[in-house]
């Protein structure tokens, strides 16, 4: 992570535990934690194979499930995106949403619960769970 991109994001994580009196200081810095994870997903690996380099497994998903449930990588998210859109003279929030959904051919023997009608296609379809 370069600085520039460091300098955006640390300030929108949450103070350290130790900071607020709730816990020992972190053994290993936020930036490097932040490195292992956008590893993680830049280069599709599972959490045992981080390699060495960085913390362990355990401590960066400790901080990713403890981001994810806080609400912090979604302040990251809308952060970065104000940032980009007022660099690209925009406000900062959106004033409009796309929405793109797919079809999926159901078969026979999908119940009628989980089944409806695609009127542009003019297919019978199958309701599928959103993905998280």
């Amino acid at each position: 992570m370069s600085d520039a991109q460091w300098a955006a994001i640390e300030p929108v994580l949450p103070p350290p535990a130790s900071d607020v009196g709730r816990g020992r200081p972190e053994a290993h810095a936020r930036r490097l934690i932040l490195d292992a994870v956008f590893y993680l997903v830049a280069e599709g690996v599972r959490w045992r194979a981080l390699p060495k380099d960085f913390p362990p497994w355990q401590t960066v998903y400790g901080f990713f499930a403890r981001w994810r449930d806080d609400g912090t990588w979604q302040r990251v998210h809308d952060a970065l995106r104000d940032q980009v859109r007022l660099l690209e003279g925009r406000e900062p929030l959106p004033t409009a949403a796309v929405i793109d959904s797919q079809s999926v051919k159901a078969a026979e023997t999908v119940g009628a619960a989980r089944r409806g009608f695609d009127g542009g296609k003019k297919i019978n379809e199958r309701y599928l769970e959103p993905s998280r």
